[in-house]
C-alpha cells in the first residue's frame, strides 16, 4: 500500500508536469520562417564560384607577387618581392590536374598545413580573368569528416561496451536531446519566443526524455527527475536575475554582433540567459541520478536504517559530488575560454577588473549559476529519494513467515543485512561511490546465494542419509 501511494504521489507531480511541458512546446513551437533575416553566409558562393575539396600533395613558399595572392598584394607601384606566402599543391577530389591553393596567413602561422591534409578551398578559376592579380584557389577550411567520425564511432563503441544496453539507450537519448535543441529551442530563440520559457520547456523535455529513456521508468528515475527539475528551476531563476543584474549583453563578441545586426527579433541577453540554463543540464542530471542511486544502494545494504540516518549517509556522498563537480564545471568553462583567458591575462589588468570584464563576466556568471543550482539540487534529490525509498521498500514480515510478494528465504536473506544497521560498516559504506556500492551489494547477494545453495545441498544430503537408514 505504501509503495502504491508513493508511486501515485510521484505520478501526480510528474504527469501534469510532462503534460504541461508538451502543451507549452506546442504553443511555442517556432514557425521556422527566416523572413526578414539578413545574414551573409561565408559558405554562399557567387555564380560560377564553387567550394571544392582535395588532398594536399606538397607545401611550398613563394613570392606573393609571383603567385597572385590577392589580399596580400600591395597597391600598384609598391614592391612586394620580399613577401613570402604559403601555397599547397592540391589534388582535387573531383579529378584533374593539381591546383595551387593559397593558404591564409593566420592558418599558415598558427597551425600550418602539410602533405596529406584534406582541405576545402574556394575555386575562382571560372570567373576570374587572366592577369587580375587575384588568387584562383583560396583555402577555406580543413575537411575533418574522417577523424570526427572515427572519434564518434569510438565513443559509441566504448559507451556500449561498458554500459551495454543502458549506454545504447543513453546515446539514443542524446540524439533526441539534439533534436529538441535544433528543432525547438534554437528556432524559438530566432523567432523571438520568450527565452526563459524556451529554455525551461526545452530543458525539461530533454531531461524527461533522457532520464526515462536511459534509466527506465522507476521510482528511482522519477526521484532523480524531480531533483533535476528543481535544480533546473533554481538555475533558471538565477540566470534570469544574473543576466539582467550583471548586464550580460554579449559586448565584444563577434557572433553576438552578427546576430544583433541580423534581426530585431533576436535578444542577445535572452540567448545568453538560455545558454546559462542549458550549459548546466549535463552535470545536473549526472549528480541527481547518481545521488538517487546512492540512496537506493545504501538502503539495500541496511534496510532498517532510519530516514534521518539514511539522509545523513547519502549526503556524505553528495558532499563529495559537490566538491568534485564544482571545480569540474569551472575547469570545463576555463578550457573552453582559454584563448580569451590568455588575451585578458596579457592586458595586465587587476584581477577583479578581469573577472568582471565583458570578456570573462559571462563565463564567471555561468560557472556560479550552474554551481548554485547543482549544489541545491543534491540535498533536495536526496530528501525525495529517502522519502520514496522508505515508502516503497519491502517491509519485513514476522519471523518465520514470508513477506507479501516474497518467500521466507528472501525474508531470511534480508535479515542477514539487518546487522549492518548497528555495525560500523554502515558508516563506512556511506563514503563509497555508486559503483563501489553496487559492487558491495552484488558481492553480498552472491555470498548469500552461495550460502543458500550450500544449505540446500546439506539438507538434501541429510534427507538422503535418513532415507537410507530407514531403508536398511
Amino acid at each position: 500500500m505504501a509503495r502504491k501511494r508513493a508511486n501515485w504521489l510521484l505520478a501526480a507531480v510528474l504527469v501534469p508536469l510532462g503534460v504541461l511541458t508538451a502543451v507549452a512546446m506546442l504553443l511555442m513551437w517556432p514557425s521556422g520562417s527566416k523572413e526578414g533575416l539578413t545574414l551573409a553566409s561565408p559558405y554562399q558562393a557567387a555564380p560560377g564560384v564553387t567550394f571544392d575539396t582535395g588532398k594536399i600533395q606538397s607545401v611550398l613558399q613563394e613570392s606573393c607577387s609571383q603567385a597572385n595572392t590577392g589580399a596580400d598584394i600591395p597597391p600598384a607601384g609598391q614592391n612586394n618581392a620580399g613577401s613570402q606566402c604559403t601555397f599547397a599543391m592540391t589534388q582535387p577530389d573531383a579529378g584533374g590536374s593539381p591546383v595551387k591553393v593559397v593558404i591564409n596567413p593566420d592558418v599558415a602561422k598558427s597551425h600550418g598545413v602539410k602533405a596529406g591534409d584534406d582541405i576545402r578551398y574556394l575555386n575562382l578559376s571560372r570567373v576570374q580573368a587572366d592577369g587580375t592579380g587575384s588568387p584562383a584557389y583560396v583555402f577555406v577550411d580543413f575537411v575533418r569528416t574522417l577523424p570526427i567520425a572515427l572519434l564518434a564511432i569510438l565513443y559509441a563503441v566504448v559507451v556500449i561496451a561498458v554500459a551495454r544496453w543502458r549506454g545504447f539507450r543513453a546515446l539514443l537519448g542524446l540524439v533526441g536531446a539534439y533534436v529538441v535543441l535544433v528543432s525547438f529551442m534554437l528556432p524559438g530563440l530566432v523567432d523571438g519566443k520568450p527565452p526563459l520559457l524556451v529554455a525551461l520547456v526545452g530543458s525539461t523535455a530533454i531531461m524527461i526524455g533522457v532520464l526515462y529513456f536511459a534509466h527506465g521508468f522507476s521510482a528511482r528515475t522519477s526521484t532523480a527527475l524531480l531533483g533535476t527539475i528543481f535544480g533546473l528551476g533554481i538555475t533558471a531563476l538565477l540566470a534570469a536575475w544574473a543576466t539582467s543584474a550583471a548586464n550580460l549583453a554579449g559586448v565584444g563578441n563577434h557572433d553576438a554582433a552578427t546576430l544583433v545586426n541580423m534581426s530585431d527579433r533576436i535578444s542577445i541577453s535572452g540567448i545568453i540567459m538560455c545558454g546559462l540554463i542549458i550549459s548546466g543540464l549535463g552535470v545536473l542530471n549526472d549528480v541527481t541520478i547518481t545521488q538517487s542511486s546512492a540512496v537506493w544502494e545504501l538502503y539495500e545494504l541496511a534496510p532498517e536504517t532510519t530516514a534521518r540516518k539514511l539522509f545523513s549517509s547519502a549526503m556524505r556522498i553528495g558532499r563529495d559530488h559537490i566538491a568534485s563537480t564544482v571545480y569540474t564545471i569551472a575547469f570545463a568553462y576555463a578550457g573552453a575560454a582559454l584563448p580569451i583567458l590568455i588575451i585578458v591575462m596579457l592586458y595586465d589588468r587587476p584581477l577583479l577588473d578581469t573577472l568582471t570584464s565583458a570578456e570573462l563576466s559571462e563565463e564567471v556568471v555561468r560557472t556560479l549559476v550552474g554551481s548554485i543550482g547543482l549544489v541545491l539540487a543534491i540535498p533536495v534529490t536526496t530528501l525525495i529519494a529517502v522519502l520514496v525509498v522508505k515508502a516503497t521498500g519491502l517491509r519485513r514480515a514476522p519471523a518465520g513467515t514470508a513477506p507479501l510478494g516474497g518467500t521466507a528465504g528472501e525474508d531470511a536473506d534480508a535479515g542477514r543485512v539487518r546487522e549492518l544497521e548497528s555495525s560500523p560498516a554502515a558508516e563506512d559504506y556511506a563514503s563509497l561511490d555508486t559503483g563501489e556500492l553496487a559492487a558491495v551489494v552484488e558481492t553480498r547477494r552472491a555470498r548469500r546465494e552461495a550460502e543458500r545453495r550450500e544449505a540446500d545441498r546439506r539438507e538434501a544430503q541429510q534427507r538422503a542419509a535418513g532415507q537410507r537408514r530407514q531403508g536398511s
